[in-house]
């Protein structure tokens, strides 16, 4: 498992502009996340975000919630997790293709 200092450090380069609750609340993910474990820290930190950002920030969960299979959910989210990554100063963004990266 990367250090959190990595994972700190990884996120900090990712989203320069991510706000101080957030940066915590996703480096947490990325630390107690089992299936993180053998992630790189760019990767813990990408995927923790990206979670984060998929069911704090958008309505993800609650379209789960009214019925929609995962795929639809995350179709209907997409924008809005690529505006949220953008204000952070991310350069990357999602694709339909869910944590591949839209070029």
């Amino acid at each position: 498992m990367a250090a959190r200092r990595e994972v700190e450090a990884a996120l900090r380069y990712l989203a320069p502009r991510i706000p101080d609750f957030e940066f915590g609340a996703v480096a947490d993910h990325a630390m107690i996340s089992p299936g993180l474990s053998m992630a790189t820290p760019e990767q813990a930190a990408w995927l923790s975000m990206t979670a984060y950002i998929r069911h704090a920030l958008t309505e993800y969960d609650d379209l789960l919630d009214d019925g929609y299979d995962r795929e639809s959910a995350r179709h209907f989210v997409l924008d809005a997790i690529n505006e949220h990554l953008q204000a952070w100063g991310v350069k990357r963004r999602l694709s339909e293709d869910g944590d591949a990266p839209k070029d």
